[in-house]
């Protein structure tokens, strides 16, 4: 199953991240494209600009690489992270 470029997809990786503790922010700024972890603190920045596929591969490239707990998860997470790392993501 291949990850689908929607809002609800970007919905779903929004949970995902806030159940395990980070904050999802989008401002506006001189920044590429994508998605930072500002020094430790459980805040990730993407561009409001960019658009609605690149926020999806930004967010999930964070995830594919990221240590996480998954006791935070409930099982509809879990399966979630489980596609998302078994996801290649083209843009």
């Amino acid at each position: 199953m291949a990850l689908t470029f929607t809002q609800h997809t970007l919905e779903k990786l929004e949970q995902l991240l806030k159940s395990l503790n980070f904050k999802v922010r989008y401002e506006k700024g001189n920044f590429k494209t994508g998605a930072c972890i500002i020094e430790n603190s459980r805040v990730i920045v993407v561009n409001k600009f960019s658009n609605l596929e690149s926020k999806i591969i930004a967010l999930a490239e964070l995830v594919q690489t990221m240590e996480v707990e998954e006791s935070l998860l409930d099982e509809k997470q879990k399966a979630f992270l489980y596609l998302l790392k078994q996801t290649t993501l083209e843009f």
